[in-house]
């Protein structure tokens, strides 16, 4: 009898069912539950909630917007860095059955005018400022050509000082809440638009409110548990992985500062006794760097750290080591997904090798189904060969707002989510990612990816991160390319001391042609590095 192998398909078995709330009947649930424990913490300031008080602030918030006009499927923009009014808007919009559109903070005049228009937002919710941005300033620009923008709220203002100090009108949300549904839209977070214009993934109660439970769950999340959240609110990761699963399950969420900041981030974790924490990759790349310069009497006590969070790319073998070593987390997951799927799809489990944690991105979620299919035709591949990964189930978007041909591109008429993502499943249903379809470098006919390369770069002494990209090349269609930052101390790499170092080790055409020394890489605002943007950096340097 011929062996048949087996498919490349997955689906996450669950005795747990799926909440069947919207995020303001779950959230007051935990709020009956839970009262007195504390909700949120803002380290910077020193503001502090328990779940009631977080609950009066949230529930008089949405009677005031409720009081200005904003209803059922109204968009509400939010324009803003990691702070306790942006938790508190998220949730209050979701009371009321609006949709909140999350502006990343990073945006200039023109992204905002774009996002305004295309969401058709008609409420701007914004702080005054942001780093170098004068974000009153920029309103003022772009708001003469929204006309379907009809207000504007700035924390602190006299307007938004008075919204927030109101009365709560119980009956009023009451008979708001009986006319939600579950599977209303209620979220639109632009996608990064590394390539044309960004595009608005429209997400649904069900989606988040799950997909930010199912990765508690996985997490072992309880009442306990203080997580502490330095990647942006903006983003999936910050207000579902972070705000969603916290709150799904009673526990703490510490703002540790605005943005991402290691010593700041590292002084919340060990004086608010987090017991999770949340980053990129190149996020704990810096916490162990501010953790090696701090003198070893005045080094952050970290030992309340049991879990946490990687994901935006993966994890290079030594600093998951040091995260779990140095920083203590020994049950830190790794989670992968995108903005159109809620955004979880896979995750590690706690008790999984390091092995896995760095080589794979985990098993499928509970409730979802994952398979690997050919590019070209669409049949999904035996286990063990690399394919573009597919994913279905209740985490995946309602759709691209206002963008029904964007939508089809990429949800076929079986709704599974096309990622454009490479990946490979093994005997167990791990998955492993090996690049994007477009990262993927094709040097004279042989296919490269670039996650190989950059791995076996970290184990160099003096390399502190790499970024392999294809750069055009006449002879062979493309070359490789690599941007490095060096470690504290290390004198920079030349392109020949790479090659000597790689020869031997890497079949010859893996191995760099050029090398580029770098303080910093082209980062998104959630830290994921740009190889668009390198790209075209790229051809600048290389004339």
């Amino acid at each position: 009898m011929l062996s048949v192998p087996l498919p490349s398909y997955a689906s996450g078995i669950s005795d747990t069912p799926l909440l069947g709330d919207t995020i303001g009947a779950d959230f007051d649930r935990t709020v009956a539950a839970h009262p007195d424990r504390e909700a949120l913490v803002d380290y910077v300031s020193g503001r502090r909630w328990t779940y009631r008080l977080l609950a009066d602030a949230i529930d008089t918030l949405a009677t005031g917007l409720a009081a200005r006009g904003i209803g059922k499927g109204d968009r509400v923009g939010i324009w803003a860095p990691n702070c306790p009014e942006w938790f508190m808007v998220q949730y209050a919009t979701a009371k009321l059955g609006a949709i909140l559109v999350n502006i990343n903070p990073a945006y200039r005049t023109s992204e905002l005018e774009y996002v305004l228009h295309q969401a058709g937002v008609r409420m701007l919710i914004a702080a005054r400022a942001f780093k170098s941005s004068d974000y009153v300033a920029m309103i003022e620009q772009v708001r003469p050509k929204c006309e379907g923008l009809e207000q504007v709220l700035v924390f602190g203002m006299p307007e938004w000082d008075a919204l927030v100090q109101g009365d709560i009108d119980v009956d009023g949300l009451a008979r708001i809440a009986a006319t939600l549904s579950t599977d209303d839209p209620i979220n639109i977070q632009y996608t990064s638009g590394t390539t044309g214009f960004p595009k608005g993934a429209t997400l649904s109660h069900h989606n988040i409110l799950n997909n930010g439970y199912s990765v508690g769950e996985l997490c072992g999340y309880t009442e306990q548990d203080r997580i502490c959240v330095p990647v942006p609110f903006y983003h999936c990761f910050g207000m579902v992985m972070g705000n969603l699963a916290s709150t799904s399950h009673g526990a703490a969420v510490v703002i540790p500062a605005p943005s991402f900041d290691p010593i700041a981030t590292l002084q919340a974790v060990a004086e608010e006794r987090c017991t999770s924490l949340y980053g990129v990759p190149t996020m704990f790349i810096d916490l162990l760097t501010a953790l090696d310069s701090a003198p070893a009497d005045l080094a952050p006590d970290l030992s309340s750290l049991r879990t946490g969070i990687m994901a935006g790319s993966p994890c290079p073998v030594e600093v998951m080591k040091r995260v779990i070593d140095r920083m203590g987390m020994r049950e830190v997951c790794i989670c992968y997904g995108m903005t159109e799927t809620s955004p979880v799809s896979t995750q590690t489990r706690r008790d999984d090798s390091i092995e896995r944690r760095t080589a794979t991105v985990g098993r499928v979620g509970p409730h979802l189904e994952v398979k690997i299919v050919d590019p070209a035709t669409g049949s999904t591949v035996p286990r063990g060969e690399p394919g573009e990964l597919c994913t279905r189930g209740y985490s995946v978007m309602l759709g691209y707002w206002e963008q029904a041909e964007k939508t089809a591109e990429v949800i076929d008429a079986a709704r599974w989510m096309h990622t454009g993502d490479i990946g490979v499943m093994d005997s167990d249903g791990y998955l492993a990612i090996t690049g994007r379809i477009k990262d993927m470098v094709i040097r004279g006919g042989e296919n490269i990816y670039p996650r190989e390369i950059e791995e076996f770069l970290y184990a160099h002494p003096d390399i502190l991160d790499a970024q392999v990209i294809g750069v055009p090349d006449p002879k062979y269609g493309e070359e490789l390319m690599v941007w490095i930052r060096m470690r504290a101390g290390a004198a920079p790499l030349d392109a020949e001391a790479v090659r000597a170092f790689c020869t031997g080790r890497l079949a010859h055409f893996k191995i760099p042609r050029y090398v580029h020394i770098v303080d910093e890489f082209p980062m998104t605002v959630t830290g994921k590095v740009r190889k668009a943007e390198m790209r075209e950096l790229a051809k600048d340097l290389l004339g």
